[in-house]
């Protein structure tokens, strides 16, 4: 795949920009990925997210809260060599572990995450209420495959809210929405919500509070992410509902107790010796 940031290609992290994400829970990235890379790639998953699209033929009126906010598709890398290649760029892997101080991430999951014109907002939320994971070592990669200004709803995340424990019991939705949002502004939680470049890419811990508001214009607003988390991380008891389904899931051949090591969460990325 050819590009102006090689994909393979160290991205270097400053000290400061390392100790910013860990004191805010999240960070945006310039530059990351090459406008030629997302052209090359974006088309493949466009067409996955149209294949997958559960929802083509119902209107946005009569959907649920949270399929309003996005069309959703998970596992790319599974069913396609060309989103394998990409989901599994080194570059990308090697901040993730660089910003958590791990010694390297294995995959969690990939997902295309869609927000059609007139989407509606998605509400707050932490990702890691999902997951039934043993640590707090893991972190999204969020990838535009184009320009993201404000009125096409990017990501407004809590700054410092991974420390809060706010919002770790409630799925997304209109509870969710609500509880949160009046903690936030209880707490006074700094609200972050900026216009993103192409090439731009954040990343966010699973525990940092985060939402979008809607896509107020004409096009889609395509992104696709990447969950990394700790090489070395163990599977939890399940929580709730959504943990028990996520290890059926994503890490299904993984025991209690043992490191996930299942053929869908493969090594992306780990520091030489």
């Amino acid at each position: 795949m050819p590009a102006t940031n090689p994909i393979d290609a160290h991205y270097p992290l400053e000290s400061n920009a390392i100790q910013r994400f860990r004191d805010d829970g999240f960070i945006r990235l310039p530059n990351v990925l090459g406008a030629d890379v997302l052209d090359e790639i974006a088309p493949e998953i466009t067409r996955m997210v149209d294949d997958g699209n559960r929802l083509k033929d119902i209107p946005l009126s009569e959907r649920t809260l949270y399929d309003q906010a996005f069309i959703q598709v998970m596992n790319l890398w599974t069913r396609s060599e060309q989103m394998r290649a990409f989901a599994f760029d080194k570059r990308l892997a090697r901040i993730a572990a660089e910003l958590m101080g791990t010694r390297g991430v294995r995959m969690w999951h990939d997902q295309a995450l869609y927000k059609e014109p007139s989407g509606s907002f998605t509400p707050w939320h932490v990702d890691q209420q999902y997951w039934p994971m043993s640590n707090s070592n893991s972190v999204t990669a969020w990838i535009p495959l184009q320009a993201v200004p404000l009125e096409m709803g990017p990501l407004c995340f809590g700054r410092g809210s991974h420390r809060k424990r706010i919002g770790r019991n409630l799925e997304i939705s209109a509870e969710s929405e609500r509880e949160i949002g009046d903690a936030v502004r209880k707490e006074k939680i700094d609200e972050v919500q900026e216009p993103y470049a192409c090439g731009d890419v954040s990343f966010h811990l699973g525990w940092t509070l985060h939402r979008a508001c809607p896509n107020t214009t004409l096009k889609p607003r395509r992104v696709f992410t990447i969950i990394y988390m700790d090489i070395d991380m163990r599977l939890a008891p399940p929580k709730n509902k959504n943990q028990q389904a996520d290890w059926d899931a994503w890490t299904p051949s993984t025991q209690i107790g043992e490191i996930m090591n299942d053929r869908l969460n493969p090594i992306l990325y780990e520091r030489e010796a």
